[in-house]
């Protein structure tokens, strides 16, 4: 029987002001939060409320029939949270219809699996915490920044104890292998991959509104029908895109909503259920390793990472920032460790390429990819030397070394000590109540012996009083 899987990425851009060099050392806060504002509310009200109300209403009419996944950047969350808490409460609402599994992503919604594993891990875990703690779910399953994915990537995901990840069914990976199928990381076996249907998932996000395409216009039986004709070994069927194409790239005059709201109906005439990643992880079984040694993604037509580190700029605003990896990681500086993940959004990367992909980038105040790197350069120069008045450059090696293996043998014996308590207080729990039954058994046998002892005492004072 043929599934879909059914995602959509939440992710809102931080937009950085004009920051001048010589505002260098002065000015601390790289901001403009008026734009900020805006575009969330545009974003908001245009796209995520008409959409997830879609999702809740598509949940609720199919009694539980209709599948949906969702992650979301903590970046974009914090924003939601500041300005648009109606997408929240929608968010609590999608949660609470009981069909939809919300996945994890770096915090940043940066590229630090490209760079550092120790910065990777952390902003890792500051979203998996964020999200058990707003939806009561730990998140088992990865979607990586961008979908980027490598062998080295899928390990270390499968070491954060992930069970699957979502990454590109890219055809200079696959080759003639079928996106349509369950399979695992090249590296570690635990670890299953779900991989998107470019072609299915840009038909929504990309064509579904285009007059010149030519299966225009799109209706849900017919796309059911294409999913329907597929071999029927091709089992899982996986859609993927960003929530604001319904809405922002597909105008909801299109009758978007109209054609997402007819597939469930549409796909249970044919046969085709929905599912979560986490559900298909655990019924079907992995058919084949992908092998992947450099990095893939859902962007462009070459499917890799060019698009934010593909010239020179790019590489040198990377390189830069990731130098002061290790340094912000000793920290606990609140306003460091926010700006820390701020400057690490891939946006800021994507705002300097110079690549033609026929596509326009919406650079936001840039007027080039040129000045966008400028800026950039700026405000990472007044950081690093924020960070640096913490940690200076001139500190031995040897010393920082010393500093960082401290604080993660911390980490370590922290975690061991967790561990040891979790293992002690279930233990506890356990031998509790036979305690209480070995407490129940001494009190029942004292209580009969006290009681037999009583007897004759008891048999005598009865005489005494007849004979009197």
């Amino acid at each position: 029987m043929k599934t879909i899987c059914l995602y959509f990425e939440i992710h809102q851009i931080i937009h950085l002001k004009r920051y001048r060099c010589f505002d260098i050392g002065r000015d601390h806060y790289y901001y403009d939060d008026y734009e900020n504002e805006r575009t969330i509310n545009e974003i908001a009200e245009r796209s995520y409320i008409p959409a997830l109300n879609t999702l809740i209403e598509m949940a609720k009419n199919s009694n539980g029939a209709f599948k949906v996944a969702v992650s979301l950047s903590g970046v974009g969350l914090e924003q939601l949270e500041m300005y648009a808490p109606t997408v929240i409460e929608l968010l609590h609402q999608l949660n609470d219809t009981g069909c939809c599994e919300f996945l994890c992503e770096p915090y940043s919604h940066g590229l630090s699996s490209l760079a550092n594993e120790e910065c990777f891990r952390e902003d890792v875990e500051a979203m998996r915490t964020k999200i058990t703690q707003m939806f009561g779910k730990t998140p088992k399953v990865f979607r990586n920044s961008g979908l980027i994915y490598s062998n080295e990537i899928g390990s270390m995901v499968a070491d954060m104890g992930f069970k699957g990840m979502l990454t590109e069914g890219a055809k200079h990976v696959l080759g003639w292998k079928s996106p349509h199928y369950l399979y695992h990381c090249a590296h570690n076996q635990k670890l299953k991959l779900l991989l998107r249907d470019y072609k299915l998932s840009d038909d929504i996000s990309l064509r579904f509104s285009d007059s010149d395409w030519a299966e225009y216009p799109l209706f849900a039986d017919k796309y059911i029908g294409w999913i329907a004709d597929m071999p029927e070994e091709e089992q899982v069927i996986n859609i993927f895109m960003e929530l604001s194409s319904i809405g922002i790239s597909q105008p909801l005059s299109s009758n978007i909503l109209e054609f997402l709201k007819a597939l469930p109906q549409c796909a249970k005439e044919k046969g085709i259920t929905f599912s979560t990643p986490s559900e298909i992880i655990s019924k079907l079984k992995s058919v084949d390793q992908i092998d992947v040694p450099y990095p893939m993604s859902w962007i462009d037509e070459e499917r890799d990472t060019s698009c934010w580190l593909g010239n020179i700029m790019q590489r040198e605003a990377f390189d830069k920032l990731y130098s002061v990896a290790e340094r912000v990681h000793l920290c606990n500086d609140r306003r460091i460790k926010q700006d820390w993940s701020y400057m690490q959004a891939s946006n800021n990367f994507r705002f300097m390429t110079t690549k033609n992909t026929g596509i326009d980038v919406n650079r936001g105040i840039y007027d080039s990819p040129f000045d966008a790197f400028t800026n950039y350069m700026n405000i990472l120069g007044d950081f690093i030397s924020r960070v640096n008045s913490l940690y200076p450059v001139d500190m031995e090696s040897e010393e920082l070394n010393s500093l960082i293996t401290t604080i993660k043998n911390q980490g370590d014996e922290i975690t061991l000590l967790n561990k040891e308590i979790a293992k002690l207080q279930a233990k506890l729990e356990k031998a509790q109540p036979k305690e209480a039954k070995k407490t129940t058994k001494k009190a029942k046998k004292a209580e009969e012996k006290a009681a037999v002892e009583e007897a004759p005492k008891k048999a005598k004072k009865t005489t005494k009083k007849k004979a009197e």
